[in-house]
């Protein structure tokens, strides 16, 4: 039996399968690894498509769009690889990528998942915003990576090839153990889509485990293919997930803190919005807010379980200042300046 799946989560993604299906074909053994392309309820010709051209792709179909959380559940649940790749479907993958990064993993038992360099697809030589090169959180709860803070996305010079413990790896590309998937109860269905890897991987560092990027390891990430950045049902799912991330994994001393600090944060963000015309963006900071007390309640169990399994209290990766106040007003646009 093959060590390894690649699976691919595909929504009415006909034209980004013919794009990037090859790139795995030419920079991948497939006699070591299979690719499974989980089909989220398409309607258009994915599923002929990958019939016609790639007969040798297994293929798992949904019945309806269930989301990158789910999706990504429901297509692994039944699955006994040692290693799974959760990868976008708008991902090409670099030379030896699979490789390198599997044998990263064989050497170092103690790390849980891991994400390779993450470039733009458009811009060669630049960082991608989801992922660069390897994920932070900083004391609040604001997601930011080596190569990418918060809008500012630096130019690839090799300045960040080293291997580095990180607090995420991206789910445009997470290469991870399957029985540490599985363990730490897969991503969050109610999530649907952004930010759920964060939250596995919170859970994982909380228990002990160890999360990195593996630089030498590289793919390059079209990006916004479902959502565009400026979308408002981008803007909400980020929002709302993050509030419940924060109060799943929070201990009970930092979570009051930060809640306040975020109320005025998340509010100072929909008043940017507004400055910029985007009333549908600032309506969708309201309503991410609204809905995160209404889910809440329904989280205090998961809460409880959470804190109970964490050996580790707060995760040495995560930046214990504000990136905010580095950015607007110590001007660190750069992760190297943050040291």
């Amino acid at each position: 039996m093959k060590r390894t799946a690649i699976v691919i989560l595909n929504w009415n993604g006909k034209q980004l399968l013919e794009q990037f299906l090859p790139s795995i074909y030419k920079y991948t053994s497939l006699e070591e690894v299979d690719v499974i392309v989980a089909d989220n309820g398409s309607t258009d010709d994915s599923l002929i498509y990958l019939k016609e051209h790639h007969p040798d792709i297994i293929v798992y179909p949904l019945k309806e769009n269930l989301g990158f959380a789910e999706g990504y559940n429901r297509a692994l649940a039944d699955l006994q690889y040692e290693y799974v790749v959760l990868l976008n479907s708008d991902v090409e993958v670099g030379k030896d990528w699979l490789r390198l990064a599997i044998e990263y993993l064989d050497k170092h038992a103690e790390i849980a998942a891991l994400q390779p360099k993450i470039l733009s697809y458009r811009e060669k030589y630049s960082f991608e915003y989801a992922g660069a090169s390897g994920g932070f959180m900083d004391k609040n709860g604001y997601p930011f990576c080596r190569g990418r803070i918060l809008g500012t996305v630096e130019k690839d010079s090799g300045q960040y090839d080293d291997p580095v413990p990180v607090f995420w790896a991206s789910g445009a590309c997470l290469i991870i153990r399957l029985k540490e998937y599985k363990e730490a109860g897969g991503l969050d269905p109610v999530f649907f889509a952004h930010q759920e890897e964060i939250d596995l991987c919170w859970r994982l560092n909380a228990r002990g485990k160890k999360i990195m990027c593996y630089p030498l390891s590289y793919v390059y990430h079209l990006g916004g293919a479902t959502l565009d950045k400026a979308n408002p049902r981008k803007t909400y799912l980020n929002f709302r997930n993050n509030l419940l991330m924060l109060y799943k994994n929070l201990p009970e001393d930092r979570y009051g803190k930060v809640m306040f600090v975020r109320f005025f944060l998340d509010y100072l963000s929909a008043l940017h919005f507004i400055l910029k015309g985007q009333f549908d963006n600032c309506l969708a900071v309201w309503k991410g807010r609204r809905d995160f007390y209404k889910l809440r309640t329904q989280y205090k169990t998961i809460r409880e379980h959470n804190l109970r399994e964490s050996r580790v209290r707060i995760p040495d990766t995560i930046y214990q200042k504000s990136i905010i106040r580095q950015y607007y007003l110590n001007r660190k646009k750069k992760y190297s300046q943050l040291k």
